[in-house]
């Protein structure tokens, strides 16, 4: 989902240059990784590296991952809540510790923060007020609904949503940077086809949708 946005953006250009119709399902990155593990006939996948690389070593998609984009973490609260001080480790510390109810996703950068949570040695106390948002539900519509005080995700996910302040990404020393790259599915007749477009995705004249969308070029 984190990366629905800057992908309808970049096939939209792509198309009205090329010609090539291109369709794009944006589901839950779990969901997606199951559909495609159970044989689910589509011609791409675009996930985070990690899953990309557990599907092609399991050979549902071809070997060669392509990476496209780097995308980061940042926090929102509820539109009209007082903003917290996010701007270091021990600040974002106690910002989580303060919440009365905090969200992340099921995806990578969920997990991500939960190793951080161990690592500060709080993770009993957080897992007891934290509402995980199920996969494809944005963590940004349970801050809006007041469900949540504080909410993590991909600033990505962030973007364009009503009823919520952006308070900022994380600080550089706990930034959680998760790279979503593609993969060609092994039994597509359209290999040429989709790595025309991949090679579109990764050009100059990309970047600046990517930076639109809260993201940065993969390389």
């Amino acid at each position: 989902m984190a990366t629905r946005l800057v992908l309808a953006e970049l096939t939209a250009a792509y198309t009205a240059r090329s010609g090539q119709a291109v369709a794009i399902e944006s589901v839950g990155g779990v969901d997606a990784a199951k559909r495609v593990a159970g044989g689910e006939a589509f011609d791409v996948v675009i996930l985070a590296s990690d899953a990309i690389d557990k599907l092609i070593a399991a050979g549902h998609l071809r070997p060669g991952r392509v990476d496209l984009v780097r995308s980061g973490v940042a926090a929102c609260v509820r539109e009209g809540s007082p903003v917290p001080d996010l701007s270091n480790e021990a600040a974002v510390k106690s910002a989580v510790l303060a919440a009365e109810r905090i969200s992340y996703s099921t995806g990578p950068s969920g997990v991500a923060l939960q190793k951080l949570f161990e690592r500060w040695g709080m993770a009993d106390a957080v897992a007891g007020k934290t509402v995980q948002a199920p996969p494809g539900v944005p963590v940004a519509s349970l801050v809006a609904k007041g469900e949540v005080a504080l909410g993590f995700q991909q600033l990505s996910e962030l973007l364009n949503v009503s009823g919520i302040t952006i308070v900022g990404p994380l600080p550089e020393a706990i930034q959680i940077v998760t790279v979503f790259s593609a993969g060609i599915t092994a039994n597509t007749a359209r290999a040429d086809a989709v790595r025309a477009l991949l090679d579109f995705m990764n050009t100059p004249e990309a970047d600046a949708a990517k930076q639109r969308q809260g993201m940065s070029a993969a390389a």
